[in-house]
């Protein structure tokens, strides 16, 4: 594409950076995509060509429709699970990133009775319970890859007003009104799942989670540009962006 196509280049660096930290952080392994809604015509998104996270530069953006036709792929190879990124955008105009991703510590509550709930509160972004959307219901058996348009209204409809759902037996999929949200949900969901595990593990069934007061307090001041700028500014320097 394009050094700068309509005006969107802080946008595209920031990509390229959210691909890094989430890949840094653990996030993203060797698959996995972030993407972001054009800033000035939201019917269109950008996301990397098909490449491990850890490795996207700028020339490997791709910009799409919200019916997840690339634009400019110019015979690049682009992700199977682009209707994750479009469908949701469709339904959800207050998101303007997205980020899915197959941590390790969230797909033992894809395949379980447990709920992922914030229990510090840091995690008090992810929402009071994450909902858990299984492709089976509506699609019996697959290779459990959100492959259509039909399979990615589906997940929408399950993500619903929620900043995340997990994606049974294969990930999650996480949302914000900007990259710097989503990054930061993704992150901290991430981290309530580990600490949730070693919470039952030292508690048992014993476990203090926050109540939705908490959620709503606590969410309220990290969602600020203060604590915002603040992590990416910290999560940038150790994917080897500095300030900017």
């Amino acid at each position: 594409m394009n050094a700068d196509p309509s005006g969107a280049s802080a946008a595209l660096h920031d990509l390229v950076v959210a691909n890094r930290i989430l890949a840094r952080e653990g996030v993203l392994d060797g698959f996995g995509h972030v993407s972001v809604r054009h800033p000035h015509e939201p019917q269109r998104y950008f996301m990397s060509r098909s490449r491990s996270p850890e490795l996207v530069t700028h020339e490997d953006l791709v910009e799409f429709t919200l019916e997840n036709e690339a634009l400019d792929a110019n015979g690049r190879a682009v992700y199977a699970e682009r209707y994750i990124h479009g469908c949701i955008y469709r339904s959800r105009p207050d998101v303007h990133a997205i980020c899915h991703n197959h941590s390790h510590a969230v797909i033992p509550y894809t395949v379980t009775r447990e709920p992922l709930r914030p229990i510090m509160h840091m995690a008090s972004v992810i929402g009071n319970e994450v909902p858990v959307w299984d492709i089976r219901d509506e699609f019996g058996d697959t290779d459990l890859l959100v492959t259509s348009d039909a399979k990615g209204r589906s997940l929408a409809a399950c993500l619903e007003t929620n900043r995340a759902a997990l994606m049974r037996g294969h990930g999650c999929v996480v949302v914000g009104a900007n990259l710097r949200e989503a990054v930061f949900v993704a992150i901290y969901l991430q981290l309530d799942a580990e600490l949730l595990f070693r919470a039952r593990v030292v508690g048992g069934a014993h476990v203090e989670f926050l109540t939705p007061g908490e959620v709503h307090l606590a969410s309220r001041t990290l969602l600020q540009p203060l604590s915002q700028d603040r992590a990416w500014e910290y999560w940038s320097a150790r994917a080897g962006f500095g300030p900017r």
